[in-house]
């Protein structure tokens, strides 16, 4: 008996977190985590850096990151001059990187998690949500049986329980609105419809929503100005080999 939760039947599905990754199987998966790991990645591969994906930042990341000669991220608050980390800014501000080994607990976990799924897995933000849809209409157009899922990361209450994120949800919806798709199941229409309600409105309720608030708070506001650059990036970050790299 196929699960009522996987959103079967329909070319687009919408779900939260890992759980809800593991739920809604797609042959293409979109990830989002706008503030702030896919915003991250998109900005690294807007200057041709690699990101390698992974969980936790421990002694095993140290490990995986010399395994390829990447540099690994710092925390964001431990970041000093010239030290990147999760943050949009110091990877902006970057030189002489060119592999990224980029943790978070969210969408980095995400999308590793999905990395033996055989779907195909995206990183889409805000800055690149345009672009993204316009890559999976193609291979939408190839295979009329293929069928999409964005999965909104989500933040995590200090209990680990998730927190659903708006800004999440935005930018799942904003990248399946681009889509234009017929048969979208409703969790993805209703993701899309969230997008289209405040599309005018954007970047101001990124800085205002609980995320953008918590950012600006901790001093990082930069980051969140980032975040809101709506379409301003063609890159769409595909995982191979353990590793997003702009698409082909």
């Amino acid at each position: 008996m196929t699960s009522p939760y996987a959103q079967d039947g329909f070319r687009a599905g919408f779900d939260w977190g890992p759980a809800g990754a593991g739920a809604v199987a797609g042959d293409i998966v979109a990830v989002v985590d706008v503030l702030s790991f896919t915003t991250a990645v998109t900005v690294a591969v807007d200057l041709g850096i690699e990101v390698y994906p992974y969980r936790w930042r421990d002694q095993t990341a140290v490990a995986y990151a010399k395994q390829y000669d990447a540099a690994l991220a710092v925390g964001r608050s431990e970041a000093g001059p010239g030290q990147v980390s999760l943050s949009p800014v110091t990877i902006r501000q970057a030189r002489g990187i060119k592999r990224l080994v980029l943790p978070s607990p969210n969408g980095s976990t995400i999308v590793q998690q999905l990395s033996d799924s055989g779907a195909t897995v995206l990183a889409v933000s805000l800055r690149n949500q345009q672009a993204a849809a316009d890559w999976v209409n193609r291979r939408l157009a190839e295979d009329p049986e293929s069928k999409v899922v964005a999965i909104a990361a989500g933040e995590r209450w200090q209990d680990g329980s998730l927190r659903p994120a708006v800004e999440d949800l935005w930018g799942a919806g904003g990248f399946l609105s681009a889509l234009n798709l017929q048969g979208m199941s409703p969790e993805a229409r209703a993701a899309a419809a969230a997008y289209d309600e405040v599309a005018g409105e954007l970047p101001r309720l990124l800085h205002e929503c609980a995320g953008g608030r918590e950012l600006t708070q901790y001093g990082f506001p930069q980051d969140v100005v980032i975040a809101a650059e709506v379409d301003a990036s063609r890159s769409v970050p595909v995982l191979r080999d353990g590793r997003l790299t702009a698409s082909t």
